[in-house]
């Protein structure tokens, strides 16, 4: 099964592509849709940047041909226009998907964190670190590619409990993360105690 994981944001939209294949995990592709310049200052309508989403991903669904669409649930933000447009930005993703007959599922970050890392409170660094582990060493340009992996990874292990590599997770650890089935602790991701939670989007 190939699945896209979507990390939607109205100025950085990650994206990452894998394939469970035989109970493992296989690295497709991943990346960034930049809707703003290079300084990161959102330059263009809002409107424009929701068109930039459903066109970019448009492709990236046409070249990989995913047969399931993760995208994070919509969590609360103590910023109202933030959320109104990371809101837009989802329904973007959502439709775009639908558009291309992409079953689509949500999960909230919470889950993607506890399910890859075994922390629903680790941050964005030990979540990049935990995939390197599971799909190899990657080039990440944004932590929004590698949440963009993590949220397809996290359906993976929903529906099966998949993992990389020559082990597979055995049926009854399927409640388990894949870091606790795969015997890796916190401190090999990373142990930090610094916990961002506030909006990407502005």
């Amino acid at each position: 099964m190939r699945i896209l994981g979507i990390d939607p944001g109205s100025r950085l939209t990650g994206y990452g592509c894998i394939d469970q294949v035989a109970g493992q995990l296989v690295h497709v592709a991943h990346g960034t849709l930049r809707l703003s310049n290079t300084s990161g200052r959102a330059v263009i309508p809002l409107e424009q940047r929701l068109l930039l989403i459903y066109e970019g991903l448009s492709e990236v669904i046409k070249e990989f041909r995913p047969r399931v669409l993760a995208i994070e649930k919509v969590f609360f933000a103590k910023n109202a226009v933030s959320a109104l447009k990371l809101g837009q930005a989802r329904g973007a993703a959502i439709l775009t998907g639908m558009i291309h007959g992409v079953e689509i599922v949500e999960y909230s970050a919470t889950e993607v964190k506890q399910s890859v890392v075994g922390h629903g409170q680790a941050d964005k660094e030990q979540v990049a670190k935990m995939i390197e582990l599971l799909l190899g060493k990657r080039d990440f340009e944004t932590f929004d590619a590698s949440d963009g992996l993590a949220l397809a990874i996290c359906h993976a292990h929903h529906i099966r409990g998949a993992v990389s590599g020559q082990r597979a997770i055995p049926k009854k650890s399927k409640r388990m993360s894949l870091a606790e089935s795969l015997g890796i602790t916190l401190e090999q991701v990373g142990n930090r105690k610094r916990i961002d939670i506030t909006s990407r989007d502005s």
